[in-house]
């Protein structure tokens, strides 16, 4: 299961805050909120599904410095910047760095609100695809090296008769093995076994 998405406001505003966690909670979303750059970063849990709607100027560590914290952590989090004294340079910095959208206070809640939506079925859509990989390859670890050899070679098309060729085994060796590929890969054809498999080399 996915955990349920959060949207992490991170403002040395408190009123800010409070107006933004009203804003996003009037949409059933989840709500979390620092007054630092540091204080989420010391409360974040890696792979916590959601964005970050964070202010670009604040005491100690700006918005753009947290950013730039996240991708040397390469967190995947789609990152909201808001600014009261937006410039183009700091958009620029900000798109560059990777920032999901850049929005300049006074904001139209309705926009802000589509936008963080939309962040926020990315970084889902992130995190199943992270989980489902990560299943994939806990079942590709169970494979022999043989079991792995036959199964490079099945996905790429290969006959029972040739992979045998290759390998120098029986046809029927063969196909014990790629009995237990799909066994152990809990692959239910070969195109699915052909998916499990492009995600286990991503």
């Amino acid at each position: 299961m996915t955990p349920e998405p959060t949207v992490f406001i991170v403002d040395d505003d408190e009123a800010v805050r409070g107006a933004l966690n009203w804003l996003v909670s009037s949409v059933d979303i989840k709500t979390a909120d620092y007054p630092s750059a540091q204080a989420f970063l010391d409360a974040y849990e890696v792979g916590l599904p959601g964005c970050l709607l964070l202010d670009v100027r604040m005491a100690g560590m700006s918005g753009l410095e947290l950013q730039d914290v996240l991708t040397e952590r390469r967190i995947d989090l789609p990152v909201i910047m808001i600014t009261g004294h937006g410039d183009v340079q700091m958009a620029v910095h900000a798109m560059k760095g990777g920032a999901f959208d850049f929005i300049e206070k006074p904001f139209n809640n309705q926009i802000l609100l589509e936008r963080v939506q939309r962040a926020v079925e990315r970084s889902v859509r992130a995190e199943r695809q992270r989980v489902k990989q990560a299943k994939v390859m806990r079942q590709w670890e169970t494979l022999t090296p043989r079991e792995r050899q036959v199964l490079d070679m099945v996905v790429t098309g290969q006959t029972n008769k040739v992979i045998a060729g290759s390998l120098d085994i029986s046809e029927k060796t063969v196909e014990v093995h790629r009995s237990k590929v799909m066994e152990k890969m809990k692959a239910k054809s070969l195109a699915d076994l052909m998916k499990k498999a492009a995600l286990q080399n991503r």
